[in-house]
């Protein structure tokens, strides 16, 4: 069975030599070095340049080696009759999980406000809160979401959960659909996106729905960037109805 390796920034030195240890019988190749697009069978991806996949005509399954596929699902030219199944990576659920809970603690416990301080030299002890009167809202409660929100409620934070579809997390009120999400926005005052990006979810962060925040809360984006409509979420910061936003991803192309 001949295997194709597609990428735009992975190197195939990270992952070749141990698949082919761990699969002797597959043949594995490299594009844009592949002998007979034809013979290709398995394609492994990470960002593949939009319309490769769509060359080997016999292609019967596409593997992701990364957990969010809404970028191959975007490249009109991609073999929908074809399989295609994302990596869950414990490391990275646990290393997203990690960012999560640092983003959350950092505004619950008023640090990106004592950092302002400390650089103005001045020092006004702001009012602090026990993790129980804190209401975390994820939107996405798939596998990063539900390992996050188990976290946070070990931490004894509230935490509710918006998706697609009902879900059901242990310690968190879940919740979906159009009702669902105006009844999580009005109660999380830390809201964190973990969400694919859909043409449902593109612009999800607007004005609107930042308005449904309670006052003072915060934003945490680490999904992609084009959740955010960045005019609606300045406005929401410059008003001072929310006191911070963490941004790990951004809607713009590079330079």
């Amino acid at each position: 069975m001949n295997v194709a390796f597609v990428s735009s920034e992975v190197e195939p030195e990270r992952w070749l030599p141990a698949l082919r240890r761990a699969l002797p019988a597959m043949r594995f190749e490299v594009w844009p070095q592949i002998a007979d697009p034809s013979a290709v069978q398995i394609a492994l991806v990470a960002a593949p340049p939009e319309g490769v996949l769509g060359t080997f005509p016999n292609l019967r399954f596409i593997q992701a080696l990364w957990m969010g596929v809404d970028g191959l699902l975007a490249d009109p030219t991609l073999p929908r009759q074809v399989p295609l199944a994302r990596l869950i990576d414990p490391g990275m659920v646990a290393a997203m999980s990690e960012t999560v809970l640092a983003r959350v603690i950092d505004w619950h416990r008023h640090l990106h406000q004592y950092r302002a301080q400390q650089a103005a030299h001045a020092w006004t002890p702001l009012r602090q809160y026990l993790a129980a009167d804190r209401t975390v809202g994820i939107l996405g409660v798939g596998a990063l979401g539900t390992d996050a929100a188990a976290k946070l409620v070990a931490l004894g934070f509230k935490v509710c959960g918006w998706s697609r579809r009902a879900k059901k997390v242990p310690g968190t009120f879940c919740t979906f659909g159009a009702d669902g999400l105006e009844a999580i926005l009005g109660k999380s005052e830390a809201l964190v996106c973990l969400l694919p990006l859909t043409a449902e979810t593109r612009g999800i962060l607007n004005a609107k729905h930042l308005a449904r925040l309670p006052k003072g809360g915060c934003v945490i984006n680490v999904a992609r960037g084009g959740h955010v409509v960045d005019n609606d979420l300045l406005a929401a910061l410059d008003s001072g109805h929310l006191a911070h936003a963490y941004l790990d991803v951004f809607d713009t192309e590079p330079l």
